[in-house]
């Protein structure tokens, strides 16, 4: 049977790691996959015997979630693709990719050092099934990984001895029990909102979805991005007293930070909606809206820090110096990550040519529309 004609039926193996263990190493050599894949298609087949008509394969790396649940799902696509190639046959039609020199046969295939310390290991496999075989058998091992999925004795101890550490547990999941294990994790946080644009994201990219995260801020995902509502305009619309205002923006920040932080590593792209914005950006780590260009009629811009107890620079604001003390905002950002914040001043003080002088400002300065303002400093 031609491999074109094969339907894709992804599944991992997950080692839920004993309290305190981190595997010595994040991927296999090519051997140790070959001997890992043979425990693994005879584990399979004691549960799903028609497993047999099908063409197994196993991606010798270990990954965390964030990892496997990207747009596209890249791992398993760079895993079936590499299998489809592998003639039919070939090691009794199980086939399995390792390191060679150190090195994955595919980048996809990688798993990234900064998502190694997570409890749980997930390592890919996917089942190339016949066409007229495919639907039965994908309903099959949706009941029979649930209820026994659980690895055999011999993988799991093959497992321990190789990787250096000891499980809690080693089993079967299908490609959906770790969507739904993941959006429970979620919503666990408090992060309901998050799942939703990433099941969007993963499963129906051609729809829209537009969701509030628990503190109430808007966020829309639409042509493969998720667009967020600029936290000055969530601000300015709360109908609640200054310093309360202050106190849920810092709080929106805070929450934006998280949901950011993961929507990064689940490489979905962001864009920022600002209501009076003439432009808007969203770099690696800020946020961005801009609002006008330096005017020859105000005095001299600078750039100002909002700052929050806990969480130090919330936004940075570029502003002129007027009249009567009144400033005129020209953009404000927002630092997302630790390292964003000197690659925030530095944009904005390129866009004026100012120095990257940062004035820290101890609070969060709103103007008189709850706006995100900076001090005043009337014209002399």
């Amino acid at each position: 049977m031609e491999a074109s004609s094969l339907v894709a039926l992804p599944i991992v193996l997950a080692l839920e790691l004993s309290p305190g263990e981190t595997p010595d190493r994040l991927t296999l050599s090519r051997d140790e996959a070959a001997e890992l894949a043979a425990l693994a298609a005879a584990d399979l087949h004691a549960l799903v015997p028609q497993v047999e008509q099908c063409r197994l394969a196993v991606a010798g790396a270990l990954f965390d979630a964030v990892e496997l649940l990207r747009p596209g799902f890249p791992v398993w696509a760079t895993l079936d693709e590499l299998a489809r190639r592998v003639p039919r046959g070939h090691l009794d039609n199980v086939v399995a990719f390792g390191t060679h020199d150190g090195r994955m046969p595919a980048q996809p295939l990688e798993p990234e050092r900064g998502y190694a310390d997570g409890p749980m290991r997930l390592l890919p496999l996917s089942l190339l099934a016949p066409e007229a075989l495919a639907e039965e058998l994908a309903e099959r091992l949706e009941v029979e990984l649930v209820g026994r999925g659980e690895a055999g004795a011999r993988s799991s101890d093959w497992l321990m001895r190789t990787l250096g550490v000891r499980l809690e547990h080693a089993r079967y999941l299908s490609r959906n029990d770790l969507l739904a294990m993941t959006c429970v994790q979620y919503e666990h946080v408090n992060l309901a909102a998050l799942w939703s644009l990433l099941e969007c994201a993963l499963l129906t990219p051609y729809r829209e979805e537009t969701t509030l995260t628990a503190r109430g801020l808007a966020l829309r995902y639409a042509e493969g991005k998720v667009w967020i509502q600029s936290p000055a305009d969530w601000a300015a619309a709360q109908a609640i007293e200054p310093a309360q205002r202050a106190h849920e923006l810092a709080g929106i920040v805070f929450e934006l930070r998280q949901y950011v932080a993961l929507l990064d590593a689940h490489r979905i792209p962001q864009a920022l909606e600002s209501i009076d914005a003439t432009a808007t950006a969203a770099e690696p780590g800020y946020l961005l809206e801009v609002f006008g260009a330096l005017d020859p009629a105000y005095g001299e811009a600078r750039l100002h820090a909002h700052e929050a107890p806990g969480l130090g620079v919330i936004a940075v604001t570029l502003a002129q110096r007027g009249e009567n003390g009144r400033a005129r905002v020209l953009a404000n950002g927002y630092p997302l990550q630790p390292r964003a914040l000197g690659p925030l001043v530095a944009a904005l003080a390129e866009r004026s040519g100012i120095a990257t002088e940062l004035h820290a400002l101890g609070r969060i300065v709103l103007d008189e529309s709850g706006r995100l303002g900076a001090p005043a400093e009337p014209l002399h």
